[in-house]
């Protein structure tokens, strides 16, 4: 017999969207599982924020397209008086629904979830959003109630890592790799915002999205910042100063022939279920630059990047990790951390002076 989880203790959760069959599909979803519940149902983005406003949920699913207040102008809103609330964007894999997903991710959402592309097919749909979304609700809602007392316990590690990346200064690195998922977003607009001027290196990142999320995300990092962010193609050449983004759907790797060292790209098995995978590019690098090798795994979801890091290790580069306060779920930087494969640990606010005090040497 299951245990049954008092009603207090269920995470409970808003939906915003404006289809009632998605909101029944999602509601039912919801329902099978035993540790959640649905706190309310709405169709536009201002019921949506006033039913935030008057009984705050746990966690937030919400939909773009919607009448009276779509949800990106709900998102800023929402930001306003609640900072905290974990929100999940739910939007179709469209070109115009990349676009405005990665506006709301770089706007302050948690997490995105692609619609089904078969709605009409119930139980295909019911099952590829729980397969999906409960893994994010779950890890979301966790990382939003992690107790201080952990917190208080990583503090003291975490600050002796920060000052042991002094440490790092007798290495000379020749390329940054960046590994990030759940946050992602969010993150990377924040590093590539506070950098004013291009890095001496090249730079290559694998951000866990599906194909067209990631066309846009590069172009949001290039208006940013002061590097140009680019989807590379299988065979291209790294320049310093430039910053390659893994295409959605493609892994990214790296290898030195002899015209220099060269992307790849290939359309292999997925890695920890995700592709673009971080691992991929992280083992290839290693071999690749060796001791000159800078790898950065930022917040993100699962264990991705784990088995690279020790590759990493082996072949004498190095590792900085996001440290857990700042980032939206600590899984991919806490695997790397728990397993001692990182010589510094960093909040989200020091990483952007200290990988160009690293990297422009």
């Amino acid at each position: 017999m299951s245990e049954t989880i008092p009603e207090k203790s269920k995470i409970k959760i808003l939906i915003v969207d404006d289809s009632a069959v998605v909101r029944k599909i999602i509601s039912n979803v919801l329902l099978n599982q035993g540790d959640m519940e649905v706190a309310g149902s709405v169709g536009n983005g201002l019921l949506g924020v006033e039913f935030i406003r008057k009984t705050p949920p746990d966690l937030v699913l919400l939909d773009v397209e919607m009448p009276v207040m779509d949800g990106i102008e709900a998102l800023k809103i929402i930001r306003k008086f609640n900072a905290q609330i974990p929100i999940v964007i739910f939007s179709s894999l469209t070109q115009k629904g990349a676009a405005i997903t990665i506006d709301a991710l770089t706007g302050g959402a948690s997490d995105y979830l692609p619609k089904p592309v078969n709605m009409g097919d119930l139980n295909a749909a019911m099952k590829a959003v729980e397969e999906l979304l409960v893994p994010k609700i779950r890890n979301l809602h966790a990382r939003k109630i992690g107790s201080l007392s952990a917190n208080k316990a990583h503090s003291r590690v975490e600050t002796q890592r920060v000052v042991n990346s002094a440490s790092l200064n007798q290495y000379k690195f020749g390329a940054l790799c960046i590994g990030v998922s759940t946050g992602g977003p969010a993150a990377l607009m924040q590093l590539f915002g506070e950098w004013k001027k291009p890095l001496t290196v090249p730079v290559f990142i694998v951000q866990h999205m599906p194909p067209k999320f990631t066309e846009f995300l590069a172009k949001r990092l290039t208006e940013i910042g002061c590097m140009l962010v680019e989807e590379p193609y299988d065979g291209q050449l790294p320049k310093p100063g430039m910053v390659y983004l893994a295409p959605g759907g493609m892994h990214m790797t790296l290898s030195r022939e002899s015209a220099g060292v060269v992307i790849h790209l290939n359309d292999g098995p997925h890695e920890n279920s995700c592709k673009p995978s971080v691992d991929p590019l992280f083992r290839s690098a290693a071999q690749v630059y060796g001791s000159g090798l800078l790898a950065v795994i930022l917040t993100g979801m699962g264990i991705d990047g784990l088995k690279g890091s020790y590759e990493i290790q082996k072949n004498h580069g190095r590792i900085i990790a996001q440290d857990e306060g700042s980032s939206v779920v600590w899984g991919m930087p806490g695997a790397v951390v728990k397993a001692n494969l990182a010589q510094a640990i960093l909040p989200l606010d020091m990483m952007s002076k200290e990988i160009e005090r690293l990297t422009c040497q």
